[in-house]
């Protein structure tokens, strides 16, 4: 058996699972700790599922997509309908520091590779029906977002496409959210910082992408921002508006987008 790549691993009982779902914490070097992962399996036997990541925003934590999002319940449907095929969601915490990490490094806790490295990686040594060969996709809502369209262009090489929802597009809006102070946030890469700069500097290797917005979210302007700044330079995305604002409901209806696309991939 290969030896892990954590030094600890704790995986739930499949007996008191329920509607899929499975939970693991891997003590991980890049948070300086453990963290968690709400993954949801589809039924049946499958072999190198693709496995859809997915990122939350503030305040939450590896459950919420599934237990205020029922993430895994729309998954399911859309599979057992055979409108997608079978894929697994891997639903991580985002390291849980302050209100939220914003999915970046802050000190020696790096809340970016935790995903782009052990997330993955904890998913293929703990979940059978995941190999090398699973296609991986990165998708988030709000704070997720913006992890989303930041950690899928910078880490192009892991995922097949982006997809986000509602998302924060640079650090300093995570003001209209958190307590912690902008400082915080801040970092010397400005890849890091903003979701433009990072989908412009890997333009050339830049995975499918789309995003959506509500039409009554707080964000709306700095997505319709964005849109422009990519049609602006030339780059290939999908940016698209529903009615709704920055919500449970929308990210529950609009989760069948992301799916629907990743789909394509598979």
């Amino acid at each position: 058996m290969a030896k892990s790549h954590f030094r600890t691993t704790e995986n739930s009982d499949p007996a008191f699972g329920f509607e899929g779902l499975k939970f693991i914490t891997v003590k991980s070097k890049n948070l300086l700790g453990r963290g968690d992962i709400c993954v949801f399996v589809p039924e049946g036997k499958h072999e190198n599922l693709p496995v859809v990541t997915l990122l939350h925003g503030v305040y939450g934590s590896c459950w919420v997509w599934a237990l205020k999002g029922n993430a895994h319940g729309v998954a399911r449907d859309l599979i057992t309908s055979k409108k997608i095929s079978p894929m697994i969601l891997a639903m991580p915490s985002d390291g849980l520091w302050g209100d939220g990490s914003g999915y970046l490094p802050h000190g020696k806790q790096d809340f970016e590779n935790w995903i782009a490295e052990d997330v993955q990686q904890a998913v293929l040594e703990n979940v059978p029906e995941v190999s090398a060969q699973s296609k991986h996709f990165i998708c988030g809502l709000s704070m997720g977002g913006f992890g989303a369209l930041k950690i899928g262009s910078r880490h192009h090489q892991k995922f097949c496409a982006i997809s986000a929802h509602s998302s924060i597009t640079s650090y300093n809006q995570m003001s209209l959210f958190v307590e912690e102070e902008e400082r915080h946030y801040r970092s010397e890469n400005p890849e890091l910082e903003d979701a433009f700069v990072s989908i412009l500097n890997n333009r050339d290797h830049l995975p499918p992408l789309r995003f959506d917005c509500g039409t009554e979210d707080l964000l709306l302007d700095y997505n319709r921002k964005l849109h422009l700044q990519l049609e602006q330079e030339d780059i290939s995305h999908i940016y698209e508006e529903f009615s709704g604002g920055h919500q449970w409901n929308y990210w529950q209806d609009h989760l069948t987008d992301s799916l629907f696309f990743f789909n394509q991939f598979v």
